[in-house]
């Protein structure tokens, strides 16, 4: 297995010569954006793509147009063959055994390949994953790993078996998580560095000269998030109401109530105040180390969900807007989206508020907050949505 960082598989790809006519063909299997990004990146490589599988056109937009699927579209636009289904049966497992392909890559394809589509390449399938297998194995692994509070994650192409994510490990390009940044922007960064992976790998994939590792460690597992899931409830520690926040964006979508609307948050971090010119150094923590440090928390007491202005953090910036959460630490709000409106700036939607504003679920407004904050609150109930 190659491990990269994002440093070296920068120069390994710079050093890497087109793959010539020799090199075997492959099926690509895939259906959104990120999975067109890495078709597109193979294609620039020289590879063959003897056929794409992808699923069935779908209804787009207001007007229900039905529209080809993201792979589709570049599929066409280089003169690939296209086979479209919803799931791989035996009439699609045979189109797949006549293309007579080397390797099967899958990104994203959104179905189960069974047994015998597993064999139909004569190398099998490699996948790519967003997460460090074992952990996180699923269809969300971005938004559980910021979910976590990871600081650092990878984009890993492994051999694909019939066990969900189980299979041996090709190689590697590890990441790592900036403050206030979503799942869709981590999902598209590492979609990039996964598509320069997959590149890099293919040479000697195709040669069968990888040799793949077995995982080793303790699984995870990441379903999709729901909507109960992506519901702030200030009750909770600012470490852990940011880490939702970021991981929930932008599907299902961070949201929370302010008194009987439902509002949308945008990224969001910890308040830093400024510190004394008296103040030693901080010591260089992780985000959730740092967030969960009393140390650098403001002296302001207000009741648990309050959104107020805060003093800039340094010289010269603009106060920021935050909301306290229930260990006393405040969540800074980058942007929020009142009820039937666009996502704004928070200091922009705070100007306009007629009103001092507590965030949280309704049955807890009148409640002692201060004094249930070890408690576990109850979320919203399924039939209440954003």
């Amino acid at each position: 297995m190659q491990h990269f960082t994002e440093a070296t598989l920068a120069a390994t790809r710079a050093d890497l010569p087109s793959l010539g006519p020799e090199a075997g063909p492959i099926i690509f299997a895939g259906t959104p954006e990120i999975a067109a990004t890495c078709l597109a990146e193979l294609l620039k490589t020289g590879a063959r793509v003897a056929a794409v599988l992808t699923r069935s056109d779908a209804e787009v937009g207001r007007r229900r147009r039905l529209t080809p699927s993201p792979v589709a579209q570049v599929a066409d636009e280089h003169g690939i063959p296209v086979i479209k289904a919803n799931r791989v049966d035996t009439e699609v497992t045979a189109e797949l055994v006549a293309v007579g392909a080397e390797l099967g890559v899958v990104v994203a394809y959104g179905a189960l390949l069974p047994g015998p589509a597993l064999k139909a390449p004569k190398r099998g399938w490699v996948n790519l994953h967003y997460s460090k297998l074992p952990a996180y194995r699923g269809a969300a692994p971005v938004p559980h790993a910021l979910l976590a509070g990871e600081i650092e994650t990878a984009a890993t192409v492994f051999q694909l078996e019939r066990g969900m994510d189980t299979g041996p490990l090709h190689g590697l390009v590890s990441y790592r998580v900036r403050e206030a940044t979503s799942s869709g922007t981590v999902l598209e960064e590492l979609t990039a560095l996964g598509s320069r992976l997959l590149a890099a790998l293919l040479p000697d994939l195709l040669s069968g000269a990888s040799v793949p590792q077995a995982q080793e460690g303790e699984p995870s597992f990441a379903p999709k998030l729901t909507r109960e899931d992506a519901f702030i409830d200030p009750r909770r520690p600012a470490a852990e109401l940011i880490s939702r926040i970021n991981a929930t964006i932008p599907e299902p979508g961070a949201w929370t109530l302010n008194g009987e609307q439902r509002i949308k948050l945008g990224v969001a971090r910890i308040y830093r105040p400024a510190a004394s010119d008296t103040a030693e150094p901080r010591p260089e923590v992780t985000p959730r180390a740092e967030a969960e440090s009393t140390s650098l928390r403001p002296e302001t007491d207000v009741p648990i969900g309050t959104v107020l202005q805060l003093p800039a953090e340094t010289a010269g910036a603009a106060p920021v807007i935050a909301f306290r959460a229930a260990d006393g630490g405040f969540v800074v709000l980058s942007s929020v989206q009142p009820a039937g409106k666009q996502m704004i700036n928070a200091s922009d939607w705070f100007r306009g508020l007629q009103s001092q504003v507590r965030l949280g679920a309704l049955e807890s407004a009148d409640a002692d907050a201060d004094a249930d904050q070890n408690s576990s609150p109850s979320l919203p109930t399924k039939d209440t949505k954003p």
